[in-house]
């Protein structure tokens, strides 16, 4: 019986699709107006979370402000500095 060899694989050959993509159909007017808006909509995002942040720090010393001495020493016990 005759030893069986290996298949030698052929390299696979790439396809160029050609098919039009939805970059291809917008006019450059069109893609740059989209771009445009998505910026503006990261910007107004990123300005959102920012203001949210800062709320919700302002009401955490508010919070902090309006404890009473034993609920702060509850909270933070004998952490602080002798001095």
């Amino acid at each position: 019986m005759a030893k069986k060899r290996p298949h030698q694989r052929k390299p696979a050959v790439q396809k160029q699709d050609s098919r039009p993509t939805l970059a291809d159909g917008l006019g450059g007017d069109t893609l740059d107006k989209l771009k445009q808006a998505k910026q503006a909509l990261l910007k107004t995002e990123k300005e959102a979370e920012e203001r949210r942040l800062a709320q919700k720090s302002k009401e955490r010393r508010e919070r902090e402000k309006n404890m009473s001495f034993e609920e702060l020493l509850d909270k933070y016990g004998d952490k602080g500095s002798k001095y």
